[in-house]
């Protein structure tokens, strides 16, 4: 009605003469086309391309990923299934911060990977007999008017794609069947429901060792990214570098990590990340010695340095990276000595990311050439890895992809192939009740890269970063507004610790 009216006046306004015709004519036929397009579009929970065009292209089910490659990834994951098994796939489930307040909801990689619906409430079963069933959520009135429209099994059928759909309030009649039928089924361990898993077909093949974790089997088919995901994963590194090079140049007047963190973030949702991929450590001074600190509540110190392990999430594919720098501008002499050599495991270790290698392998060379540098400067003082995991007990590195920690079920001694990234992360983390040199106490570093492993050898996708002394020191040091370089002011000096 509201559209009507607005088209009814453009018309009488022209029909009077009280405008020029070429003024409102363009503006009433948007008004026609905008109540057509309005009529047509239905809203299933989700982006679609219709719905969201400046996100989704004709095709695709979410962006960058067409319905052809979701179709593909179930007829890959059904290869892999032993005969007349059947594969349950939850959903993520909602989880509560208070008795009314939901944490923003992340749907599971498995289910996200297979079905293309980023929505909680369903469950995916594949099998060769049936092909992908979805048993879909009921809408519930009071549900729809307080959080919106969901997708249900119209959705499941003519968007995603499935062969058959049901709602979840049928499963309890429908899936015991398929389950009786089949030998093995495989489900996913992180989100089974119980009420499924309560079903007596389901017990029974429990009961005799039949059902299975199917991470082994998902994980193997998210380990190789196809092109379409290596795209994403680009644009995800971008988005994380673009945004923690800008936190860089304020950490000069806003040395906080709250500050930093709130930044970063900003910063990677303003430039299209959906969220971050975890939450940001920004570690000052001592904090960086702990690995995974996450209070973020502390003032950098001057001459302190401060790392940053950040990544975001761009349509379902993260990054991850780190770097660390001092505020000031200026590494003290400790703090180079330092960073050096874990600079140059980096860079020493992004040269092996090559198909044929592996990241295990990776990692003893990462552990050698720390544990020579880190003995050479006196921090060490004897050879043993039990020494060495005290001040470095993590692996070079992980697969990434739909989860920060990607297909975990596939082990680190795999030889990398191309399509797969990683990251290369060396660091070393040095407590200040540490029994070190004093200079070298309460240090932490880590510089962290990401890797696509290519035909030809590798492509760091987080090398738009600076991470050379030299650069990060004219970066920091830089006056824009007069053009030239400046120095750190004396309260900014990193007073040396002997």
């Amino acid at each position: 009605m509201a559209m009507q009216s607005l088209r009814r006046g453009a018309m009488r306004s022209i029909v009077r003469g009280m405008v020029k015709p070429q003024v409102l004519y363009p503006l009433y036929k948007s008004i026609q086309c905008s109540s057509y397009a309005t009529q047509r579009i239905v809203d299933i929970g989700q982006p679609t391309s219709v719905s969201h065009p400046h996100l989704l292209a004709e095709g695709e089910i979410t962006p960058g990923i067409t319905s052809d490659e979701y179709i593909s990834r179930r007829k890959r994951l059904l290869e892999l299934l032993p005969e007349k098994s059947l594969a349950i796939i939850a959903s993520a489930p909602v989880k509560m911060m208070t008795d009314v307040v939901p944490y923003p909801f992340r749907q599971d990689a498995d289910y996200l990977y297979i079905t293309g619906c980023s929505q909680p409430g369903g469950v995916a079963v594949l099998s060769d007999e049936i092909g992908l069933c979805m048993f879909m959520p009921d809408p519930d009135p009071q549900d729809v008017l307080w959080q919106g429209s969901i997708a249900g099994m119209d959705a499941a059928l003519d968007y995603f794609k499935a062969d058959k759909a049901f709602s979840m309030s049928k499963m309890r009649e429908v899936l015991p069947g398929m389950i009786s039928h089949a030998t093995k089924v495989y489900h996913n361990v992180m989100t089974a429901l119980p009420s499924y898993m309560a079903f007596e077909a389901f017990r029974e093949l429990d009961h005799n060792n039949k059902v299975k974790d199917i991470s082994y089997l998902t994980h193997e088919l998210r380990w190789v990214k196809s092109s379409s995901e290596v795209n994403l994963m680009r644009q995800s590194a971008s988005i994380a570098c673009q945004s923690l090079l800008q936190t860089m140049l304020l950490s000069r007047t806003s040395p906080e990590e709250s500050k930093l963190a709130a930044k970063v973030e900003y910063e990677c949702k303003m430039k299209g990340a959906q969220r971050m991929a975890f939450h940001p450590v920004v570690g000052g001074g001592a904090n960086a010695s702990v690995i995974h600190y996450s209070r973020n509540d502390q003032k950098i110190r001057a001459g302190e340095l401060v790392l940053m392990d950040i990544g975001c999430e761009f349509h379902g594919y993260l990054s991850d990276l780190t770097r660390t720098w001092p505020p000031c501008g200026s590494f003290s002499s400790a703090q180079e000595i330092l960073y050096d050599l874990i600079l140059e495991t980096n860079k020493e270790c992004v040269k092996l990311c090559k198909p044929g290698m592996s990241i295990q392998q990776i990692h003893n060379y990462s552990v050698q050439m720390l544990q020579r540098g880190l003995r050479k400067m006196g921090i060490l003082k004897d050879s043993s890895i039990s020494s060495y995991h005290k001040l470095n007990p993590t692996s070079i590195g992980h697969y990434l992809g739909m989860d920060v920690h990607d297909s975990s079920m596939v082990k680190n001694e795999r030889l990398l192939q191309p399509g797969v990234v990683i990251t290369i992360e060396p660091g070393v983390y040095i407590p200040s009740s540490c029994d070190v040199p004093e200079r070298y106490r309460g240090i932490g570093i880590r510089i962290e890269d990401e890797v696509l492993i290519t035909e030809t050898g590798h492509e760091v996708l987080t090398g738009s970063m600076p991470k050379e002394i030299a650069d990060i020191a004219g970066l920091l040091n830089f006056d824009r507004s007069r053009g030239t370089e400046v120095s750190c002011s004396p309260a900014q000096q990193q007073v040396e610790f002997h």
